[in-house]
């Protein structure tokens, strides 16, 4: 079972979502996580400055690092900002 956390500059990006948006990525996010592979849902990363993975959730990223049982979120942001 994995957990997740965000890092404090993840927390900000998430709060100037819209709050239905907001939702729908926390909703996915527990999804993804509860499921028995979490990483079946992630695209890698070529560029490894922003992170390893990502979570592709409607035109939202989520980019992420794993660290054993932790995925720390580290930027979530629409598709056309995020890769920035």
């Amino acid at each position: 079972m994995y957990l997740y956390e965000f890092t404090p500059e993840a927390r900000r990006q998430l709060k100037k979502i819209d709050p239905s948006t907001q939702q729908t990525i926390i909703r996915k996010l527990e999804y993804f996580i509860s499921t028995d592979h979490p990483l079946s849902f992630v695209g890698h990363l070529v560029n490894n400055n922003l992170g390893q993975y990502r979570f592709r959730i409607g035109d939202y990223r989520v980019i992420f690092d794993l660290e054993e049982d932790v995925i720390v979120i580290l930027s979530v942001g629409h598709r056309r900002e995020i890769y920035k």
